[in-house]
């Protein structure tokens, strides 16, 4: 636990009710207290730093006004929750921060009632909050409702439905939009904030309502008020005139870190009813002058020393995954001119950031937009491009309709490069790849791989990126066992499987990252390996010849086991008519939590001590013998 006396307000809020018994003037200190707070437990525990950061201010004033949890405070992505955790009953576990058994790195549900709507990707939180309002009018209830979304989640088509939906119904709604990726801007100054106050006061909304109401007998009247407000709002936020005609009322922006200004501004707005949107300017990494300097470095870090900042990342082994991707992208560049790179804004998590220098015009970053990356790029390939679509695993489940009907389904040759596939360590289960395997093997058209090592990463890129179908690669989180990269790129042969050992009695069958977990396991078991390469299509007809030639099969995948690889070996058994004692080992039928990766692992029985474990339990069932009727 990190405490002492340097936090002497902070320690006495364990609650938010702790917090609306403080002085309204005590408020810019408790925000001092709770930024160094933070930047001392999240440079021991790691995690997202600098859009925490700037949201410190922003938590204060909402628990403060709002009446929470009665209240309803909805966070959008989630990575920006720090300081709501810390002030909501969870500061004394912050050194337990996305370890295992540990507070979760999102607000979650069954961690604190104060955490409304459990998230992790982004652009959830207005639909979330308008079926909350809904349910509050049902109910009868005038309790709050708030929103708070990211400028980055407003990039997503399904912000703006819930904003659409939201002004049509004209429901009891407060969206906050934490405008927190520009610098404070000249019109977030006195005048501004004096009119935002202004305009969100009661004396001002009650000259409106009664306005209204008298120039409603005179409809051209009404109609040139209406515009004279929208006209004053848009001298001083020219975007607001875009909420305005979804129908919320428009208020801001203000100075996200100008705490008085915000209690009263939230204060006044909690007083008022519909659809209303407030713009917020904050800045990341707020307090900590590196973090302010590069927001982006600092917005997810490991353990590092305060004093003295992130130090640069020391190699201790062959690259990662991301950077096998990252290097072919180039050079499949250099080669081929028709390839474009498409990323839903995951840039630097996704390995593109020396192709987006050296290849600008061919570069797209299409922000949080999943669905429109991959139609985008179903539309290049119509035309004769060749895109690339790099996404992680659990993104790539948002656009699963735009993969089925825009690409698979129209046969187009587009690459899709998933990362972070199977579990992803600290981030969770909102942000692990469990289930690619299940599906995208039921696809039609579409091809899919997954690497036993790095270099086979490489030459697997290389050979669906040769193909004039879609094609889908899945590789992991971090390093692989350390194989040197060949510089020439070979296709492999389609749906052909890999022997790397051959053994008695039991056929591992493993299919990416188990390949090295099967090796392992197969020296002490004297058991055949089989690098699988291919989901789909399945090489059916080695499979066959190993069932012919073995007691038993196991099938070894970091996926879910409902409707994965295993599965699919299984399927082909089925339709061959061969019978074979058969093992399905991979993910549970749950959602993993966080903690490390191989911890995880671990728990999950798919490190080699795990595996063995489950075979040695499986192997006296299958050597029983049958008991027979007497």
């Amino acid at each position: 636990m990190i405490t002492g006396p340097v936090f002497p307000l902070l320690e006495l809020i364990d609650t938010p009710l702790d917090l609306r018994c403080l002085p309204e003037a005590r408020l810019p200190a408790l925000a001092h207290e709770l930024r160094e707070f933070l930047i001392q437990t999240v440079a021991r525990t790691g995690g997202h730093f600098s859009a925490n950061l700037g949201t410190v201010e922003l938590t204060i004033a909402l628990h403060y006004i709002f009446d929470t949890p009665d209240d309803r405070l909805i966070w959008d992505v989630g990575h920006q929750t720090y300081p709501h955790k810390i002030l909501t009953g969870r500061r004394t576990r912050m050194d337990t921060l996305r370890r295992k058994r540990g507070i979760a790195g999102f607000p979650k549900r069954c961690e604190s009632v104060y955490d409304t709507f459990g998230v992790g990707h982004s652009s959830t939180s207005l639909s979330a909050a308008l079926g909350m309002a809904i349910a509050a009018e049902r109910a009868g209830s005038d309790r709050k409702i708030v929103a708070v979304i990211g400028d980055g989640a407003m990039t997503a088509g399904m912000a703006f439905e819930a904003l659409n939906h939201a002004g049509h119904l004209k429901s009891d709604l407060l969206v906050i939009l934490n405008d927190n990726d520009m610098s404070i801007s000249p019109n977030v100054g006195a005048l501004s904030a004096h009119l935002t106050k202004l305009l969100s006061g009661r004396f001002f909304s009650t000259v409106r309502e009664s306005g209204k109401k008298v120039l409603s007998h005179v409809p051209p009247v009404l109609e040139v008020a209406r515009r004279a407000e929208e006209h004053v709002k848009g001298m001083f936020a020219p975007g607001g005139t875009l909420f305005e005609e979804l129908g919320f009322n428009y208020f801001g922006p203000v100075d996200g870190h100008d705490l008085p200004t915000l209690v009263q501004t939230l204060r006044n707005l909690r007083a008022l009813k519909g659809p209303r949107l407030l713009h917020v300017v904050t800045r990341k990494g707020k307090g900590y002058p590196l973090a302010e300097d590069e927001p982006v470095g600092y917005h997810g870090v490991g353990v590092f020393d305060p004093t003295q900042g992130l130090k640069p990342a020391k190699s201790d082994g062959g690259p990662t995954y991301t950077q096998v991707f990252g290097e072919w992208l180039c050079d499949m560049a250099e080669q081929d001119e028709r390839l474009i790179g498409i990323t839903p804004a995951m840039r630097e998590g996704s390995g593109l950031v020396e192709f987006a220098e050296r290849f600008p015009e061919r570069y797209f970053d299409v922000a949080i937009a999943e669905q429109h990356a991959v139609t985008l790029a179903a539309g290049m390939a119509c035309d004769g491009l060749k895109p690339v679509v790099a996404i992680y695993s659990t993104f790539l489940q948002r656009a699963y309709d735009q993969l089925i009907h825009d690409v698979a389904l129209q046969n187009l040759p587009v690459l899709f490069a998933i990362d972070r596939a199977g579990l992803v360590g600290p981030d969770g289960p909102t942000h692990a790849g469990s289930f690619d395997y299940s599906y995208l093997r039921c696809i039609p058209n579409l091809i899919v791989m997954a690497p036993a090592d790095e270099n086979e990463c490489r030459q697997m890129l290389y050979t669906g990126f040769q193909l004039n179908q879609p094609a889908a690669v899945r590789y992991p989180r971090g390093k692989g066992s350390g194989v040197k990269l060949e510089w020439e790129m070979r296709a492999l042969p389609i749906g052909q499987a890999e022997i790397r050992r051959r053994g008695n009695g039991l056929a591992l069958l493993a299919f990416g990252s188990m390949v090295a977990v099967a090796e392992e396991v197969a020296e002490r078991l004297d058991a055949t390996v089989v690098n699988m390469r291919f989901i789909k299509p399945l090489d059916e007809a080695l499979v066959a010849q190993l069932a012919a030639a073995h007691r038993g099969l196991v099938t070894l995948e970091e996926n879910v086991i409902a409707g994965g690889a295993g599965s699919a070996v299984n399927e082909c058994l089925a339709a061959r008519g061969i019978v074979i004692p058969v093992r399905n080992i991979g993910l549970p039928d749950r959602f993993v939590e966080q903690g490390e990766r191989g911890e995880l692992l671990a728990e999950c029985g798919l490190d080699a001590a795990g595996v063995l474990r489950q075979l040695a339990e499986w192997r006296l069932i299958i050597a029983a013998p049958v008991p027979t009727d007497t």
